[in-house]
């Protein structure tokens, strides 16, 4: 039993049960000229090196240039990740979502995904998507799929319709700024086990993420601990939910920020072994109220 914070992902018809560390490495706005190529290859490959096993791509991160920043990465080392990409709504039909994927494994220099996620859903039928999920199943092309982007009404048709309930993960925005996802999405994906891979969980720049960072509670909080609040915003991401008894390691949110840096990417790895509080996630709670209500999803 892993004693790092982390996520479990069901066994299905062809794969065991696989658990993974509750923060992994995001690569949106890889590949696009921000950062030396190099710099994000090595910040990949630092982040594996830390324990970061989780790699999150998309066919549409830079047009599929942060696809093959990731393979770069990989290479000779595939075996140590595991490989998550996503289908754009328009490359979902049970012909086109497997022309997409091996797309994406050409540019990933892998013949398999561990994972791979509908980005948000679209005007494709979900049961055309599901059925050539199954077929890349079956050809050993992924080895789980999963969704994104998706709220409670349309994980629930999607889990009724016939292969949907074994869909693995939902890929969301969450952070502390942004918490609808806790009033109704996350109770029903923690019922039945699913768990959340919350994008952007340090905001995604900007003002709202400096209104992160500077909240005076988030500041102080950190400086009581010890750590940025960079890493108290992780560590609250992935806080435990006590929906196993017994077992505060495992947890039902796993973060994928994006690190172009080796020192980042160590903090983020770093953030695995901060333990909150009741005391500081009521404190947290104060400053950033959870919702009352149902909201309508965030997404960025």
């Amino acid at each position: 039993m892993p004693t790092m914070p982390y996520i479990r992902l069901a066994a299905t018809d062809h794969e065991p049960a696989v658990e993974l560390p509750a923060i992994g490495q995001g690569t949106w706005f890889m590949g696009e000229n921000l950062a030396p190529r190099q710099q994000e290859v090595h910040a990949l490959q630092h982040g594996l090196d830390q324990g970061l096993k989780l790699i999150d791509t998309a066919e549409m991160y830079g047009n599929g240039d942060a696809e093959e920043v990731v393979g770069e990465a990989l290479a000779d080392r595939r075996d140590q990740a595991f490989l998550v990409s996503k289908a754009l709504p328009w490359n979902a039909g049970r012909d086109s979502a497997i022309a997409a994927c091996e797309a994406s494994l050409k540019r990933l220099g892998t013949d398999y995904l561990d994972l791979y996620l509908l980005h948000w859903p679209g005007g494709i039928p979900l049961d055309e998507t599901l059925e050539a999920f199954e077929r890349l199943q079956s050809d050993g092309k992924i080895r789980r799929f999963g969704v994104s982007n998706f709220d409670t009404d349309e994980l629930n048709t999607l889990y009724h319709l016939k292969g949907g309930d074994a869909c693995a993960v939902n890929q969301v925005l969450y952070h502390l700024g942004s918490r609808g996802i806790e009033h109704s999405l996350l109770p029903w994906m923690r019922e039945r086990q699913m768990p959340v891979m919350g994008y952007c969980p340090l905001a995604q720049g900007g003002s709202l993420r400096r209104k992160l960072l500077d909240n005076p509670e988030v500041e102080s909080i950190a400086a009581d601990l010890n750590i940025t609040p960079q890493q108290l915003l992780l560590a609250w991401a992935i806080r435990p939910h006590d929906f196993e008894q017994g077992n505060t390691a495992l947890r039902d949110v796993i973060a994928i920020p994006k690190a172009a840096q080796a020192s980042h990417v160590e903090q983020n790895a770093a953030a695995l072994n901060v333990t909150l509080n009741d005391d500081i996630c009521q404190r947290l709670d104060a400053a950033f109220p959870p919702p009352k209500r149902k909201e309508p999803l965030d997404i960025v």
